[in-house]
């Protein structure tokens, strides 16, 4: 099973950190459906040593989610390792994470996220700088590339080994491609065999047999599912559940999917209050209808919604409209 440093998780399958997602709420989600580790939202490195209120409430974690990957990013060795070292003594994660895969300018601008990804160099002494100020283990988030041109997923890899990183998440795309075109699983391979910590493959998984297919041709270790999980947790569950047996277990039904969506608000609400929550709640409430019969119609009344009862409402009524068969032309 996949072990990263001292940490044993249960399967294969990593919940990927996606900015403004992977918050407690949505972690608990997935950890209810299987995922042997979450990773959290990625945090900037200087919102932590400026003990700034809204980054450092991104830090809370519920044990329940344990083991949990938390990210930090940041553009110099100094305050990346003074943010490692506050969330090494003052969070309960189990696991440092580098993010070098972030493509959003405002990041790259900044020489961080996959900036990095052009000086093998640079990630060595990054890495090496966090692994010495901290005890829990280090592993790096990362892409293929800036852009074709420049492709050092190998060298970059091996950056990370020798810097005393316990894992490498690779991302099988360009920064230059964001998340457009499609994912390269051959340098997944590649650096796969190229160091001997485990590496764990991500980008376009989005069904089990994807995931048991990345596993199979690339060699990884684990595989991280991001975007396919979004509103639909389930890939988690039915991902674990068929790289152990083979056997795929159904898609949810619209009632599983309506009572998770609130089951997900109220978490939300829990953690936020009930203001943000609903604000936030509006792109996971239509992420969970999509694909329904009369999902689109819901997501525009969703999209107005200002209460926590007026989304239950809208949720419920939803549930019952499409529960009713479709009226017979005589």
């Amino acid at each position: 099973m996949l072990k990263i440093g001292p940490i044993n998780l249960k399967n294969q399958v990593v919940l990927a950190p996606m900015a403004g997602v992977c918050n407690s709420a949505f972690r608990l989600i997935a950890k209810r459906f299987g995922a042997g580790l979450v990773c959290a939202e990625m945090v900037a490195d200087r919102g932590i040593i400026h003990h700034n209120k809204k980054t450092l409430d991104m830090l809370y974690i519920d044990d329940r989610e344990k083991p949990l990957s938390l990210q930090i990013f940041g553009g110099s060795r100094e305050t990346l390792v003074q943010a490692a070292k506050y969330v090494d003594k003052h969070t309960n994660a189990d696991i440092i994470d580098i993010n070098m895969g972030c493509p959003v300018p405002k990041v790259t601008k900044c020489d961080a996220g996959s900036k990095w990804l052009l000086d093998p160099d640079k990630i060595y002494e990054m890495v090496s700088a966090v692994v010495d100020a901290v005890d829990k283990p280090v592993t790096v988030k990362m892409r293929k590339g800036w852009d074709d041109d420049h492709i050092y997923a190998v060298r970059n890899a091996q950056a990370v080994e020798r810097a005393g990183g316990q894992a490498v998440a690779l991302h099988g795309r360009t920064r230059v491609q964001m998340y457009e075109g499609s994912a390269d699983w051959e340098i997944i391979r590649q650096v796969k065999e190229s160091v001997g910590i485990p590496v764990i493959g991500n980008g376009d998984v989005r069904t089990p047999q994807d995931a048991k297919r990345m596993l199979k041709t690339t060699g990884a270790d684990g595989v991280m599912i991001g975007r396919g999980a979004l509103g639909n947790p389930w890939m988690l569950y039915r991902t674990v559940k068929y790289l152990e047996s083979g056997e795929l277990p159904s898609e949810p039904s619209a009632k599983e999917k309506i009572d998770v969506c609130l089951l997900h608000l109220d978490q939300l609400i829990r953690l936020k209050g009930e203001h943000v929550a609903v604000l936030e709640m509006r792109k996971h409430a239509a992420w969970y209808v999509k694909g329904l019969r009369g999902g689109n119609d819901v997501r525009k009344k969703i999209n107005l919604c200002e209460t926590a009862d007026g989304l239950r409402l809208i949720l419920n009524e939803f549930l019952r409209e499409s529960a009713e068969p479709a009226a017979t032309v005589g």
